[in-house]
């Protein structure tokens, strides 16, 4: 799975199952034992947890990024590497 983000220990990646298409545009985001999986459009929790301090940083970024994490999701359905975001600092 693609790393295209990490920031005060939180990991952002994102992968497509080109056998498996996905529902809706989405990314991982794993903080120690934490994972959690988000929305993009919009920015939402969808499955998993984070710790709350964690959650605000990843849901404050995703907002951020919004229109780069789409165009990511978009270079992974059609097979190819996504690129990196910027991260919080």
């Amino acid at each position: 799975m693609p790393e295209i983000a990490r920031f005060f220990g939180i990991v952002i990646r994102m992968y497509a199952e080109p056998a498996a298409p996905h529902r809706r545009p989405h990314f991982h985001a794993y903080f120690a034992e934490a994972a959690a999986v988000y929305g993009i459009a919009p920015v939402e929790l969808l499955g998993g947890e984070l710790p709350l301090r964690q959650r605000r940083l990843v849901e404050a970024w995703a907002e951020l990024h919004e229109a780069e994490l789409l165009a990511d999701w978009d270079l992974l359905q059609a097979g190819r590497p996504p690129a990196k975001v910027e991260p919080l600092r």
